[in-house]
């Protein structure tokens, strides 16, 4: 018996999702349950590890200045 792992289920369970269904699975677990945020970072990994250091770098930037509004709030 196969056992999977946490990141091998989360990939096995958006692996043949279109892209509207991809941002439904990505829209339904922001601000949700923290149990998706797991799933999130499957995601995120998968992109990271798929992009060049400029989008890597937009990305960190993007994020840096998410947290500085947060910061405001």
């Amino acid at each position: 018996m196969k056992t999977l792992n946490l990141r091998q289920a989360i990939i096995q369970r958006v692996q043949d999702k279109s892209n509207e269904e991809l941002l439904d699975v990505i829209e339904g677990s922001i601000g949700n349950d923290e149990r998706a945020l797991p799933g999130l970072g499957v995601l995120f990994e998968m992109i990271w590890n798929h992009i060049d250091e400029q989008q890597q770098q937009a990305l960190v930037t993007a994020l840096n200045e998410s947290l500085s509004l947060e910061a405001r709030v």
